[in-house]
C-alpha cells in the first residue's frame, strides 16, 4: 500500500474506534442515544465511514434496552449509506457478507423516518451460508463476519442457521479461543448469547467463556462493544 494512504487508513480506523466507544458508553449507560457526531455540523467523512462499518450495531444501545432505533442515529446511518456505497466484493462469499450486513441495517432503518430508501423488505437474493456444505470451521468463520445480525429485533435465514448450529458455534468459539483469535471468539460468543436468549440450549457454559474472552481480548472498543452486546443478551436482553 502506498505510504501516502497510511495516514488516511489510520484516521478511518481511529474513527471506527471512537464511534464504537461512544456506542459502548451509551449501552453501558442503559440505552441512551450515543453522540456519534456533532449535530451542529455535517458529519466528517471518517465518522460516516465508521458508522457504515458498524452498521446495525450503532442501534445496539436502544435495541438491548427494548427501545426503538433513535432518529438521530438513524439519520447518521442513512447519510453514511448514501455517501458510502458498499464496496465491490472480492468474491461471492464477500458479497453475501456485505449483503446480509446491509440487510440488517436496512431492516432497522425501516423502523425510523429514514427508512424510505431502505431495502428492508427482503433479504439478499442469495441463500445463507450452507452449514452442512461448508463444514463447521468455515461456516462458523462466516457467522463471525455476520455478528452484527445478532441483535434483538432482527430475524431471518441467518438466524435460523444459528438456531440449528449451536454446537458448531460452540466449536468455532472454542477453536478461536485456542488460536487466540479474540475477534472471532467474541463474535461467535455473541451468536451463542443470541441463541441462548432465543431459548436454544447451548453445548457449553457461556458465562465462563465471556469472562475468559474479557481477560484476553484485544482491548479495542469495537471488541468491547461485541462483548457488551453478548453479555446483555446472555443476561436476558429483550428478544
Amino acid at each position: 500500500m502506498p505510504f501516502a494512504e497510511t495516514p488516511l487508513r489510520d484516521e478511518y480506523a481511529a474513527a471506527v474506534e471512537r464511534v464504537a466507544g461512544r456506542t459502548l458508553d451509551a449501552l453501558r449507560d442503559g440505552g441512551g442515544t450515543a453522540a456519534l457526531a456533532d449535530h451542529d455540523t455535517a458529519a466528517p467523512r471518517p465518522v460516516l465511514a465508521a458508522v457504515r462499518v458498524l452498521g446495525a450495531d450503532v442501534f445496539a444501545p436502544q435495541l438491548i434496552s427494548g427501545a426503538e432505533p433513535d432518529t438521530a442515529t438513524a439519520a447518521l446511518l442513512a447519510e453514511a449509506r448514501r455517501a458510502l456505497p458498499a464496496p465491490a466484493p472480492a468474491s461471492e462469499d464477500a458479497a453475501l457478507v456485505i449483503g446480509w450486513r446491509d440487510w440488517a441495517a436496512d431492516r432497522l432503518l425501516a423502523r425510523t423516518p429514514y427508512g424510505d430508501g431502505a431495502r428492508a423488505a427482503a433479504p439478499p437474493p442469495v441463500p445463507p451460508f450452507d452449514r452442512e456444505r461448508l463444514g463447521w470451521r468455515t461456516w462458523s468463520a462466516r457467522m463471525a463476519q455476520l455478528s452484527v445480525l445478532a441483535l434483538p429485533g432482527l430475524d431471518g435465514p441467518v438466524h435460523d442457521s444459528a438456531r440449528a448450529g449451536t454446537l458448531d458455534l460452540a466449536r468455532g468459539t472454542v477453536r478461536a479461543m485456542l488460536r487466540r483469535d479474540a475477534t472471532t471468539s467474541v463474535r461467535l460468543a455473541r451468536w451463542l448469547a443470541w441463541a441462548q436468549a432465543d431459548g436454544r440450549p447451548l453445548r457449553l457454559e457461556l458465562e465462563p467463556v465471556l469472562d475468559r474472552i474479557d481477560q484476553v481480548n484485544d482491548g479495542t472498543d469495537r471488541s468491547g462493544l461485541e462483548l457488551a452486546i453478548a453479555r446483555a443478551l446472555s443476561n436476558g436482553a429483550p428478544r
